[in-house]
């Protein structure tokens, strides 16, 4: 069992600076949970605090139903993967994947069973009997991986472990990763600041803000139903756009007036939702592939608006505009084969049965 439950948990610093205020978390044994948020937002304090090398100010940390508050970092039977890939240089591969076994005494037939199927797992067999010096970045994060892997530990801890790699190989290595763990099933706790990385690698996302949790759940529902205006704006590339509105109710209907006399009509299945905002200002939230090229506009809930392209960003598989609606930076995307060029208007439409309406005040997605 490899459980892990933190309740109430706090980490402050001199200065009556918290960290982490307070965070109730559950994970389950073998899932992948990432926490993901900006700098400063408390995740990697977390998990430093999960594996021991952080004491917590208050609150419960718990691995496998035991509260380990008080239990040194060897003994949480945990293995950790850094940013930095900490090997020895005067080791061979086999050598660094196998000194923890040694220092616990594991006999040398055991030793060469686990560091065989690791390297096996992780496809670096023809690399164990050479140096570190003689790796690549990407091979050097596979032996850091199966040195945590023979360890054979109840949970895995990764603290940003692709950081220091180029973008194509950081791309390669998710997917290593995640191959790793639908193989080995271990519980993995695992921090980064690339949406990208959280959206891609988890079972579940922790998104954390100025040391709280702001929203848990799988990346899907993250990224279709977020609970807040920061969640809405981190998880996303591009983010979701922001136009400042007002919610005004005429003649049984609502509509959303935005600045540049663009009036948008709100869906009437979501009448009985929005209602009782009705006369208030809000902020729409509308992600880019909802808002395109107009066409089509005779489907339900598409509404039609001017736009007038600042810049054109072709992809390829799609093409990214850069409008402005009275000041508010807008990004939409449109099919490749619609010619745009900036400074020449374009008609778009939003599509509104993808949009989300947020209080102004509270951040709170109505």
């Amino acid at each position: 069992m490899a459980q892990v439950t933190l309740r109430k948990v706090v980490k402050a610093y001199e200065g009556d600076v918290q960290a982490v205020k307070g965070i109730d978390l559950d994970i389950a044994d073998h899932e992948f949970v990432v926490l993901v948020g900006p700098s400063g937002c408390g995740k990697s304090t977390t998990l430093r605090m999960i594996a021991g090398l952080e004491e917590i100010t208050s609150g419960e940390i718990a691995i496998g139903g035991e509260v380990v508050n008080d239990v040194p970092p060897r003994d949480r039977d945990i293995a950790m993967v850094f940013q930095n890939y900490a090997l020895y240089p005067h080791m061979s591969v086999f050598d660094n994947m196998a000194f923890g076994l040694k220092l616990r005494h594991f006999d040398k037939a055991e030793i060469k069973r686990r560091v065989d199927e690791a390297a096996r797992i992780l496809d670096i067999v023809p690399l164990l009997a050479r140096k570190p010096k003689a790796l690549s970045g990407g091979q050097r994060q596979r032996v850091a991986m199966g040195r945590a892997i023979v360890r054979n530990p109840k949970v895995f801890l990764f603290d940003e472990p692709l950081s220091n790699l180029d973008a194509k190989l950081r791309v390669q290595m998710r997917t290593e990763i995640k191959k790793v763990h639908q193989t080995v099933r271990t519980t993995t706790i695992y921090v980064t600041h690339d949406q990208v990385e959280a959206m891609t690698l988890a079972d579940r996302v922790v998104v954390m803000n100025h040391g709280v949790i702001e929203q848990v759940g799988p990346p899907q529902e993250l990224y279709h139903c977020p609970a807040t205006r920061f969640v809405a704006g981190f998880i996303g590339s591009p983010g979701m756009n922001f136009i400042p509105a007002r919610l005004e109710n005429g003649a049984g209907a609502l509509r959303l007036h935005l600045p540049g006399d663009i009036v948008l009509p709100v869906p009437a299945d979501r009448t009985g939702r929005y209602g009782a905002h009705a006369g208030r200002p809000v902020l729409l939230g509308l992600r880019p592939e909802h808002l395109t090229e107009s066409r089509n506009t005779d489907r339900p809930n598409v509404a039609p608006f001017p736009a007038t392209p600042e810049v054109v960003e072709p992809m390829g598989m799609e093409t990214l505009v850069h409008f402005r609606i009275d000041g508010a930076e807008i990004c939409g995307r449109i099919d490749p084969a619609v010619p745009a060029e900036p400074g020449r208007p374009l008609p778009m439409a939003a599509d509104l049965n993808h949009m989300h309406l947020i209080e102004t005040e509270s951040g709170r997605v109505l």
